[in-house]
């Protein structure tokens, strides 16, 4: 991802961001969750394609 703070629907295949939980690259997707924390003093970014797949990465 080339600007982790720009719309998603600014990607292209090469530099949209992929779910953490499926793999799959998230583009134009209204359903795209996004978590955000710090890990050892550095912002860490996790990207999901809809709420099923971050409730998975969660439990």
């Amino acid at each position: 991802m080339v600007d982790p703070v720009s719309d998603v629907a600014e990607d292209t295949e090469e530099t949209a961001p992929t779910c953490a939980t499926c793999g799959e690259t998230i583009l134009n997707q209204p359903t795209h969750r996004v978590t955000t924390e710090v890990a050892d003093g550095a912002v860490v970014i996790t990207h999901f394609c809809d709420e099923d797949c971050l409730s998975a990465y969660e439990g």
